[in-house]
């Protein structure tokens, strides 16, 4: 049995609760955030030890294995090097933290004690995506030409207001740091490294010190042309978030209000008839075994067997660097202003 605590008890631990409890293999033992009603809730739900106190807990707990890091981005460097010294595996939730020297300390306390990391980028296993990986893997779509990422989200003005720390270049980070690094990250995972980025970004809607728009394009090392869209400003509601390759043999277009759906499909070495099959079976379940449900049972069997998480350290270092790239250039095409704080 392999025993997991979360530290950090917000909206996003459900998701890492609810995965532990589907594992056979995985128990929940403790939880420890500093919110107490929070806490309170949780106890009487869930009947497990509650700690306000981070190290109090490794302490009293020795056979914690597993810490699962879903606190504010900003504090995940501070939690994860604790939880690495006591000898625990890691889950780090998205971003693995804001800057790449806070992420190299991480993986060296990691490596130092002897622990492994998993990231939190889930959507590579939902099925849409898996099947454009396997299409992607097998050269269906012969020479590529370009890629498109795109998010279209709303973050409305309450979501940033509802915690002081959402939107802030220190512990949130904007659109590209909190939304789009899922699909920064597919970008990568699917199409290979990023060898020159050049962007904008702003902060045209949203009363918060990071951007909420950005667009950049990419240049791929297998020398593929990539378009980045990203913003939390659309009016109302998730828009689209989608990944589209377009190559010499065929194109492919990802999509959905979540990438989670096979909108358009046509390759010559496919016929419809085969095509429309994938697309039925993605409709029927398009979202699979939940993402998160996959990275920490990966975890479990990581730690059985010896070896290193799918989603790896390296991973989520390669994704919050794309987004500081990014952002960098961003801020290089910034026009001048007299009031405004632009982020990452």
């Amino acid at each position: 049995m392999i025993h997991f605590a979360i530290v950090g008890c917000g909206h996003i631990a459900n998701k890492h609760i609810e995965a532990i409890n589907k594992i056979g293999e995985a128990r929940l033992v403790a939880v420890c955030d500093t919110n107490l009603m929070r806490l309170q809730e949780l106890s009487a739900s869930l009947q497990i030890a509650c700690f306000t106190d981070l190290t109090e807990m490794l302490a009293s707990l020795p056979e914690i294995d597993v810490v699962c890091i879903c606190t504010p981005s900003g504090l995940h460097v501070k939690h994860a090097i604790a939880a690495a010294k006591a000898g625990k595996h890691l889950i780090i939730e998205k971003p693995m933290a804001m800057t790449l020297e806070d992420i190299d300390l991480i993986i060296d306390a990691a490596s130092q004690h002897d622990v492994k990391i998993a990231v939190v980028h889930p959507n590579r296993f939902r099925p849409a995506v898996q099947r454009l990986k396997w299409a992607l893997d097998k050269g269906v779509f012969g020479k590529i030409s370009h890629i498109s990422a795109t998010l279209r989200w709303n973050r409305d003005q309450a979501y940033y207001d509802q915690s002081i720390w959402r939107g802030t270049r220190s512990m949130d980070g904007g659109v590209l740091m909190n939304q789009a690094i899922h699909s920064l990250d597919l970008l990568q995972w699917l199409f290979g490294s990023i060898t020159q980025v050049k962007a904008m970004i702003d902060t045209r809607i949203r009363n918060i010190e990071s951007e909420d728009v950005a667009v950049a394009t990419l240049r791929f090392a297998n020398g593929y042309l990539g378009v980045v869209e990203a913003a939390t400003t659309i009016y109302r509601a998730n828009l689209e978030e989608s990944i589209s390759v377009f190559g010499e043999e065929g194109y492919a277009i990802i999509g959905g209000p979540t990438a989670s759906w096979i909108k358009q499909w046509n390759c010559a070495k496919y016929p419809a008839e085969e095509v429309n099959e994938w697309i039925k079976q993605v409709e029927a379940d398009p979202i699979g075994t939940s993402g998160h449900q996959a990275i920490l049972n990966d975890m479990v069997e990581a730690i059985y067997t010896n070896r290193q998480p799918i989603v790896s350290a390296a991973d989520g270092r390669s994704a919050v660097k794309l987004v500081l790239e990014i952002c960098e250039d961003g801020l290089r095409n910034m026009p001048t202003r007299e009031i405004g704080g632009f982020v990452c």
